[in-house]
């Protein structure tokens, strides 16, 4: 191994690193994937990542200037193939190996942007956040699962974007009391957080719905190597979900209602299980 090769490795584990000390689901899942898809989808994570936080955590400085830079050091690092930023050079040596198109890109980085102009989401722009935030990841994702395969890709696109817009949808559930008391956003089109209630809980819950149901049918349709993995994060999500429409929508403002990690053990387990038996 030469030392740029050393240098590239170095900083795909950085994002793995990243990962696992920020998401113990989607940790989990990527685990499950043969080891070919592992460091790429890390790398992805990486960067979507630290993108996220630049809005809503650096709040003692200008995250306008911080993510301006983010993107011009993003497409430098495209361009140059280099980047003496460990996230970046994992990032850039992932898109320019499995052709992620500029699109997705900008979508995404156009989204961390709204959050930083943004507090309420009329329907327009929710549509339009939920695809740069959530969608065009998974979209990301599906060019590394489906590598030389065009017409999966192309398939499976409906799906991925169905369960990228789940996961975020169900966050948004999650984390609706930290994002109104300490960021002032509400994402759901024309929800007011003050007078949130059960009804209106339903209705965002039966459309996260629909797009879990649309999702399942494309997870079966990828290939064996990361079908499993994915499987397994959105059996997490699954639950998470179904906890969530359980409580009633006062305790969904009042605290962050999580999944405990012993769980995730019992849904890793019972997921191997209904792999062995041919049962998803």
């Amino acid at each position: 191994m030469n030392h740029l090769e050393l240098y590239s490795k170095t900083c795909h584990e950085c994002s793995g690193l990243i990962t696992r000390r920020y998401s113990t689901s989607f940790s989990l899942g990527i685990k499950m994937f043969d080891k070919k898809f592992r460091q790429p989808i890390y790398s992805v994570y990486g960067f979507v990542r630290f993108a996220d936080e630049i809005v809503d955590t650096f709040h003692n400085h200008n995250k306008k200037d911080l993510l301006d830079r983010f993107r011009e050091e993003t497409y430098r690092a495209i361009e140059e193939k280099i980047s003496l930023n460990p996230v970046l050079h994992a990032f850039q040596e992932v898109v320019n190996t499995y052709g992620i198109e500029r699109e997705l890109i900008d979508a995404f980085l156009y989204s961390m942007e709204m959050d930083l102009h943004f507090h309420n989401y009329e329907d327009s722009l929710y549509k339009k956040y939920i695809y740069g935030s959530a969608e065009v990841v998974g979209l990301m994702c599906l060019r590394i699962f489906c590598y030389n395969k065009t017409g999966m890709y192309d398939e499976l696109k409906e799906t991925a974007c169905a369960l990228g817009s789940a996961f975020q949808k169900v966050n948004f559930l999650r984390d609706m009391r930290s994002d109104f008391d300490e960021r002032g956003r509400v994402y759901f089109p024309g929800v007011d957080y003050t007078a949130f209630n059960d009804q209106i809980k339903k209705e965002i819950e039966a459309d996260i719905q629909k797009d879990f149901e649309l999702a399942y049918s494309g997870i079966l349709k990828l290939p064996q190597g990361c079908r499993f993995g994915v499987y397994v994060a959105y059996r997490y999500y699954l639950k998470l979900f179904n906890k969530i429409k359980k409580s009633p929508a006062k305790k969904v403002t009042e605290e962050r209602i999580r999944i405990p990690n012993r769980s995730k053990i019992y849904i890793l387990g019972k997921s191997i299980i209904r792999a062995q038996l041919n049962m998803f």
